[in-house]
């Protein structure tokens, strides 16, 4: 499953939630390929959800997007995202 984490300049803040979700997806034993972007290039890229903050969150499909309520405190981030991220994972093995 491909995620791409996003925040406005895609230098620190994406590169920790991405790191925070490849820690919780292999905890949980789920299989993924995590990427960190900035707005303007995730914007163009193909993956089976994104994961950023509410402010950044408009820019892409609902459907698609898992909003974080922070991009570093792992507690917070499995809280908002683990349970979309099993669910989409499930979509995509049926």
């Amino acid at each position: 499953m491909k995620i791409i984490t996003v925040c406005g300049n895609g230098i620190g803040s994406s590169l920790m939630l991405a790191m925070k979700i490849e820690e919780i997806c292999n905890g949980a034993g789920i299989s993924v390929d995590v990427e960190s972007c900035d707005l303007g290039a995730a914007s163009g890229k193909k993956c089976d959800l994104f994961i950023t903050v509410k402010e950044l969150a408009i820019n892409f499909p609902k459907e698609k997007t898992i909003v974080v309520r922070s991009y570093i405190n792992k507690k917070k981030i499995t809280e908002d995202a683990l349970e979309s991220i099993k669910l989409k994972y499930q979509e995509l093995a049926r």
